[in-house]
């Protein structure tokens, strides 16, 4: 692509022109895509209008995190007069930039230095499990041996005002001093039901009722007779539920106990399972933005070109069919494909809505938000800890807090921050954003003493007992961000990261959608390929470390 082109130096000339796929943005269901339809043989455009690869998957330097998330889109501008021409044969749909970020709340202090050493997750907090299915294809093909990651120590839960340890094996359950003999009695009790079950759906012997594995999980563990405090670690440290799953609220939202027990046999599978790692989960060295950027490379090894800072600028659709045809680049150059694929951040202008299907292309299909938080420090959140997760249960920070909201603290032994210090991130999903918010509000005065100025004070929450020499905070950032459904068709509108720990959610979404709106059955055959191939490219080819 040396020769610059005709329709504007600053861009260069994309030679073919025709495509089976074009792929706009990075993100890791972007690349999931361009690498599945590369894999079956498609010719693959992917274009970015960055400069970084991963999109809302990225992981950026600190100072490129707050401007991202501080971004604001251009007005629209008016509908282009060349989207009526009578000569053309296409409609021109102008492609617009939407906000995803909204109500940011940067802290008032200097970011700590060198500040382009803090690398961000847009997605965090993420990790895996140890017993994940990348991670298990990973340990079968000897790839491991290339890996390089770090385990993330454990968990804490707050219970009644103070931060407990999960004990999550029979070693830590019979260690834990905040137990009382009975409750270590109970929980061995129903992990060794649940180990049970397991064991003996191979023979189709259950432990467990059919009648009990479709009734909510909770309700289950009353059947079982669980003391409040091991019923909560198990729902929502253990089994990571979302939810409260008392409030008798959105049915979608409850978890029935046969999905409440594959969850906790993956925790309980992942526990011990790699050598050098102590609890049931891993973090990616250089942090998950490495991840799409693997995906991208897997695809490019397949034949998929790419190109980064190069803004689409219309989509063309058809005037007598009003199918969708291909795309205007900010170049002037008009590029044709099948298929479009598009990071959630971009809409069509409204002046276009009534010629296409507006339900595939609106960006406003929002299932939810997520509220999100970042904090710096330099110390840790307990003692001689590094890589650590903490879990605010429902309600358990003030009466209405009806989501779990999640804390993963990360150190320099994960290379995305300097010795001595500490990025934490902190999550929640919520409907509406002042209730969000206020829950990270509330985890964070909880955990770390906060400068007045960043005005957290107003939120009573009982934290006598955590501790008072708590972290303090170096600098903050504080937001909501959407969540988005996939919608299919020849135009495809991806996810953004949505509020679980793990990817597991977003890829099965995002395989789903593909495979049933591509038609292709070579291309459906071919996603459990780019499974194996983000193991031994994502995993290993960029998380290898000379450390």
């Amino acid at each position: 692509m040396a020769d610059k082109s005709p329709y504007s130096l600053e861009y260069p000339t994309i030679d073919p022109h025709h495509f089976d796929l074009i792929v706009y943005g990075s993100g890791l269901p972007e690349s999931v895509i361009a690498a599945a339809a590369s894999a079956a043989g498609k010719l693959v455009l992917h274009l970015d209008p960055n400069s970084f690869y991963g999109s809302h998957f990225a992981s950026l330097p600190l100072p490129s995190f707050s401007s991202f998330l501080q971004f604001t889109p251009p007005l629209p501008s008016e509908p282009s007069a060349d989207g009526f021409v009578s000569s053309s044969p296409y409609h021109f749909v102008d492609l617009e930039s939407r906000c995803v970020y909204s109500e940011v709340e940067i802290a008032d202090l200097p970011m700590p230095e060198p500040s382009k050493s803090f690398i961000v997750d847009l997605p965090g907090p993420r990790v895996f499990y140890c017993a994940d299915r990348a991670v298990d294809l990973m340990l079968r093909s000897g790839a491991s041996h290339h890996v390089e990651f770090k385990s993330v120590e454990g968990s804490l839960i707050y219970w009644d005002g103070q931060l407990c340890s999960v004990p999550d094996s029979r070693q830590a359950i019979f260690r834990d001093q905040n137990l009382s003999r009975a409750e270590k009695s109970q929980m061995m009790r129903f992990l060794k039901l649940v180990q049970g079950h397991i064991e003996s759906e191979s023979e189709e012997a259950f432990a467990i009722s059919p009648e009990d594995l479709e009734i909510p999980f909770a309700d289950f563990l009353d059947k079982q007779k669980l003391p409040p405090k091991i019923r909560t670690i198990i729902l929502y440290s253990i089994a990571l539920a979302t939810f409260d799953q008392d409030d008798g609220g959105d049915y979608r939202h409850i978890v029935k106990t046969k999905e409440g027990i594959e969850r906790i046999a993956l925790y309980i599978s992942s526990l011990g399972r790699l050598t050098n790692s102590v609890g049931a989960f891993i973090y990616p060295i250089y942090g998950h933005g490495e991840i799409p950027q693997a995906f991208c490379r897997c695809a490019a090894v397949k034949g998929t070109l790419y190109v980064l800072r190069m803004p689409v600028k219309s989509l063309l659709f058809e005037k007598v069919s009003n199918q969708y045809k291909g795309v205007r680049l900010a170049s002037g150059q008009e590029i044709f494909s099948h298929q479009f694929v598009m990071d959630p951040s971009f809409t069509v202008s409204s002046s276009f809505l009534p010629l296409i299907d507006h339900k595939v292309l609106d960006g406003s299909n929002l299932a939810s938000k997520v509220a999100k938080g970042l904090i710096i420090t330099s110390s840790a959140i307990q003692h001689d800890s590094s890589n650590i997760l903490v879990i605010f249960p429902p309600r358990s920070l003030f009466s209405q807090q009806s989501t779990t909201v999640r804390v993963l603290q990360l150190c320099s032994n994960v290379a995305i921050c300097p010795s001595g210090m500490f990025l934490v991130y902190l999550s929640t999903p919520c409907d509406d954003a002042s209730l969000g918010k206020e829950c990270i509000h509330a985890a964070i005065k909880t955990l770390f003493t906060v400068p007045d100025s960043n005005g957290f004070d107003g939120i009573a929450v009982n934290n006598e007992n955590v501790g008072a020499s708590k972290p303090a905070v170096l600098w903050s950032a504080i937001y909501i961000q959407e969540l988005t459904q996939a919608s299919s068709g020849a135009l495809y509108s991806s996810p953004m990261p949505d509020e679980n720990l793990d990817y597991r959610n977003t890829l099965e979404s995002t395989i789903k959608t593909i495979t049933r709106s591509s038609g292709n059955e070579v291309m459906e055959r071919n996603v459990t390929l780019v499974l194996i191939l983000m193991l031994l490219i994502v995993i290993v080819g960029s998380l290898i470390s000379s450390s």
